[in-house]
């Protein structure tokens, strides 16, 4: 469940990361935190109105009681897709076509969270969002959206990149033999050996890597070593 694909109207391939349900319910957890500080504040708030009859100290139970009851509603109309739980935990209400919802969305996940959530204690979303694949509780499905993570993942070929010239010639082509793990971890000791000045780590890098590769060379190791992950980097990019 961390991403699924869709095709627009107009031929437009849209990834879509879902968020993890344990984002979703961290962001649970912060809402009801939320709510119960406003409850505390508000016990305090209605200790001081003691003067009040009892008809009218119903009457302002439920008027401060109206945020919470429409507190994901409220917010997630008002926050673009957001609660405060959502906002700290970076996921975002969206269409499931990757558009923004409208205000009929957000009402008919938050009258279906009645079912989902209140009635079945979160049972029957927890249930819907891991059979779905799309991340859709019941809400989500009725009303055609989805709750995306906004967190950016960093792949490993993210962690492999580093800067070559445009003009960058290879030096040697056998680095392709080498997988991206086995770059990952050349370049991840060989930057640390460098900081702290550890020449028998890049010798025993170099030595791996002619041992991987079949390469002869009469460079240096701690420039043999760079080259490789120079070079690496250059043929991935071609890709």
């Amino acid at each position: 469940m961390d991403n699924f694909h869709i095709e627009t109207a107009q031929n437009v391939t849209i990834q879509q990361n879902v968020a993890s349900l344990s984002l979703r319910i961290g962001a649970f957890v912060i809402d009801m935190l939320f709510i119960g500080a406003y409850y505390i504040i508000i016990f305090f708030m209605m200790s001081w109105l003691d003067f009040l009859g009892e008809r009218e100290l119903m009457v302002a139970w439920v008027l401060f009681g109206l945020p919470t009851f429409f507190y994901s509603l409220l917010f997630e109309v008002f926050m673009n897709g957001q609660t405060p739980g959502k906002y700290f935990n970076q996921i975002r209400v969206t269409k499931i076509d990757g558009s923004k919802p409208t205000f009929g969305s957000f009402l008919i996940r938050w009258v279906l969270r009645i079912i989902d959530i209140s009635l079945s204690s979160g049972s029957i979303a927890i249930l819907t969002i891991l059979l779905n694949g799309k991340g859709q509780r019941l809400g989500d499905i009725a009303a055609g959206t989805t709750i995306i993570s906004e967190r950016k993942k960093v792949t490993i070929n993210q962690t492999l990149n580093v800067d070559i010239p445009e003009e960058y010639k290879p030096t040697f082509p056998q680095v392709t033999l080498l997988s991206d793990m086995d770059i990952q971890t050349i370049k991840e000791l060989y930057f640390k050996a460098k900081r702290r000045g550890n020449h028998q780590t890049i010798v025993k890098l170099h030595a791996k890597v002619i041992e991987l590769t079949g390469i002869t060379t009469e460079m240096k190791p701690v420039d043999f070593v760079g080259v490789i992950i120079k070079d690496y980097n250059y043929y991935t990019q071609q890709m």
